[in-house]
């Protein structure tokens, strides 16, 4: 396995069937959003797959289908989500026979042009920023999202209206691709399995949202969603979301890979290997006066801070007047690096001046991307000889 190309790789996970398998079980857990992730995945494993193997099924996935199955899903302001034909009634009623299971499309990003002009901003009263704001940092799809990138998609989304009794979402359209979040009014979601008369599903009030898997998958809609009143909704389609992302993740790399060329413990990286080590950083933000790594703990996370400054403060053995200021650091600059090889104990503390934003890479992490730090310093002798005592 270690010498197969990573085309191979893919190629041996989309033939076997392994993909679809990962994207049903991912639609799943976003539907249900179990307390226990690891328990979910094994028993829906054992429900949809691993039975039908062992009566001589195979495990990959049959795509041909009838054009209502696939999905998006819907979340309530509760936090409930229905996507996918799992769906069923709220009390879980035993499911009937249902039709075989459409596949998903993650189609090629060639669509999203980086280059286009700037995302448009469509203006916002602050009780409608602030629901959508408050929406999108417990919605799945932007969670992970940092507080300026949350920022950015919901000044891209744009206003949308309807009657009470429209038709917003119809089931089985496969050309559903928009995310809505409810700011004014109420909705209602039906399913309808196998033809059969539509089901009340669930109710959706302002916060609520529904569509998220249309921001990724191009998947026929799982559900019909209608207007229980006259609604204001917040929209952002599968373009300018994926733009936003993409825009962002280029903009990091090539920040982060500027700020990793500066570091002397890994200035051997090839370019390549920065960009590997650019890819693995994370988000990180501290409140002014936050003391980030404390004199004399033991290290173990290297950071880079990207907006805002911090003091270094440094206590002398014996010094009877405590820690003293002995540097400041600003962005692009850098702490904690030798975290990345050995647990040896913090030579100074650094505190938050201001509010900080940073990046982090613990050495667990460096070693999984690229191996043990103490390889990376071999090859260059004389640094490894300054970080790597005899």
């Amino acid at each position: 396995m270690a010498d197969s190309s990573a085309p191979e790789l893919e190629s041996y996970l989309e033939e076997s069937g392994v993909n679809e398998v990962l994207k049903a079980t991912l639609a799943q857990m976003l539907v249900t959003r179990p307390a226990s992730p690891i328990q979910f995945m094994v028993d829906f494993l054992q429900a949809n797959y691993l039975k039908k193997e062992a009566a001589g099924s195979s495990i990959k996935m049959d795509t041909s289908s009838s054009s209502s199955s696939g999905g998006g899903m819907m979340t309530s302001s509760g936090g409930a989500s229905m996507a996918e034909e799992e769906v069923t009634t709220p009390m879980m009623a035993k499911r009937a026979p249902r039709k075989r299971r459409g596949g998903f499309s993650s189609e090629v990003l060639k669509d999203v042009d980086l280059d286009e002009e700037p995302v448009k901003v469509f203006p916002k009263s602050h009780e409608s920023k602030a629901r959508l704001d408050a929406s999108l940092q417990t919605n799945v799809m932007f969670q992970h999202l940092d507080q300026d990138e949350r920022q950015e998609m919901f000044d891209a989304m744009f206003e949308v209206r309807f009657k009470a009794g429209d038709t917003i979402i119809e089931q089985g359209d496969p050309n559903g691709d928009h995310f809505y979040v409810v700011d004014e009014g109420e909705c209602d979601i039906y399913v309808s399995t196998d033809g059969n008369t539509p089901v009340h599903v669930q109710h959706v009030s302002p916060g609520g949202s529904f569509g998220e898997l249309a921001l990724i998958y191009g998947t026929a809609r799982a559900a019909t969603v209608k207007a229980t009143t006259a609604v204001l909704l917040w929209a952002i389609d599968r373009i300018t979301y994926r733009r936003i992302l993409m825009g962002n993740t280029m903009r990091k790399r090539g920040l982060y890979n500027n700020f990793l060329e500066k570091v002397k413990i890994l200035e051997s990286l090839t370019p390549y290997e920065r960009l590997t080590i650019a890819d693995a950083l994370e988000d990180v933000s501290f409140p002014p006066n936050t003391t980030i790594v404390k004199q004399g703990d033991p290290g173990n996370i290297f950071y880079i801070i990207v907006e805002g400054e911090a003091r270094v403060m440094k206590e002398e053995q014996d010094d009877e007047n405590g820690p003293q200021q002995v540097g400041r650091l600003g962005p692009g600059e850098y702490f904690g690096e030798i975290a990345l090889l050995t647990n040896r104990p913090r030579a100074a503390s650094v505190i938050a001046e201001s509010r900080l934003k940073c990046v982090k890479l613990d050495r667990d992490r460096f070693n999984r991307v690229l191996g043990p730090c103490e390889d990376i310093l071999l090859r260059n002798m004389e640094m490894y000889k300054q970080y790597v005592p005899e």
